[in-house]
């Protein structure tokens, strides 16, 4: 792995300004939301903020699921650890388990974004109606229908659009 490129990935202090004697811009928060916050949500969380912070973009991510499983086998998915260390980023210590949504979370966030309209949609109508046309939706499917070899790289470019488009 590039020792250059590699970074651990853990909260930014807001009280800083790098390299400024002014006050920060306030910091801006995406919510990204998957079924069972295990996946592709906290890849998406864990990609936005390393490349946030490496373009300055004064925003922060977040994840949350729709629909906690009890089956996964820990706090995060392997494929997602591994994927992100090929790109090198390294998931900081201790990785936290998976979150269920709450109200307070949607209205805490500036944007938020579902993994997968068709799957997300009904699940968010149920639970939080009124936030369903708030939500932005995106098409990545989970490991029943891609692998993660699939969806990864597709997650990847739309955490990249995501940014360079919050950069605009």
């Amino acid at each position: 792995m590039d020792a250059a490129r590699r970074r651990d990935v853990a909260p930014r202090d807001e009280s800083i300004a790098p390299g400024s004697g002014t006050p920060p811009k306030p910091m801006k928060t995406v919510l990204f939301l998957c079924t069972g916050n295990y996946y592709r949500s906290r890849f998406a969380e864990i990609l936005f903020n390393w490349t946030a912070s490496a373009q300055r973009l004064p925003w922060q991510a977040d994840s949350r699921g729709l629909q906690l499983h009890a089956e996964n086998p820990g706090p995060i998915s392997p494929q997602v650890v591994r994927a992100l260390g090929q790109q090198g980023i390294h998931v900081a210590e201790p990785i936290r388990f998976p979150r269920r949504v709450s109200e307070s979370d949607l209205q805490a966030a500036d944007v938020v974004i579902a993994a997968k309209e068709a799957e997300h949609r009904p699940l968010l109508e149920h639970d939080f109606g009124a936030w369903v046309d708030r939500v932005e939706y995106w098409d990545i499917h989970d490991v029943e229908v891609w692998s993660p070899n699939e969806a990864l790289p597709i997650l990847t470019r739309r955490v990249h659009d995501l940014v360079r488009r919050l950069l605009a």
